[in-house]
């Protein structure tokens, strides 16, 4: 990585160009970074790592009285099932509360700060968004995979 005073570069290897949208990004174009929280730290937040697992598209943002938006986003199927009401979800980087769900997608809430600071407040319809589900959620998938041979739980092994 390069570092200045204004600016930075970085290498994005295939994996990251094969599961998000920043292939499509020009020299000069925003992106969202945080500091990630050290193992010392206090969490009062989400517990999300900064990976990204697949790109949704936007299906609506309705700006409302008080300053916020709403956004609905379209993940792509294998991802819905990690996506709950009241759970968390990392747009763009930006982690955030899913405020409801339904067949198709979610939605979350941005608070008009959200909007100032992160690439989220220009996006709008069509546009696509890089998405992380909830870890713990797919550690819990992972480890109570069903047997479909013995109808019993397993932990599934490669041994």
């Amino acid at each position: 990585m390069e570092l200045a005073d204004r600016w930075w570069a970085a290498d994005a290897v295939t994996e990251t160009l094969s599961r998000t949208c920043l292939g499509a990004l020009a020299a000069g174009d925003p992106v969202n970074l945080e500091r990630p929280v050290r193992l010392a730290d206090r969490l009062g937040g989400h517990l999300v790592q900064g990976h990204v697992d697949a790109v949704g598209t936007i299906r609506t943002k309705e700006l409302l009285s008080d300053g916020s938006a709403t956004v609905w986003i379209d993940p792509p199927p294998a991802l819905s099932r990690y996506v709950v009401e009241k759970g968390s979800i990392t747009v763009d980087g930006v982690s955030l509360t899913v405020a409801s769900v339904d067949d198709w997608g979610f939605a979350v809430a941005l608070i008009p700060h959200t909007q100032d600071v992160t690439t989220l407040g220009p996006k709008g319809p069509g546009d696509p968004v890089n998405l992380e589900a909830d870890v713990v959620a797919k550690y819990v998938e992972r480890l109570l995979a069903v047997s479909s041979d013995e109808g019993s739980w397993k932990c599934l092994s490669r041994t």
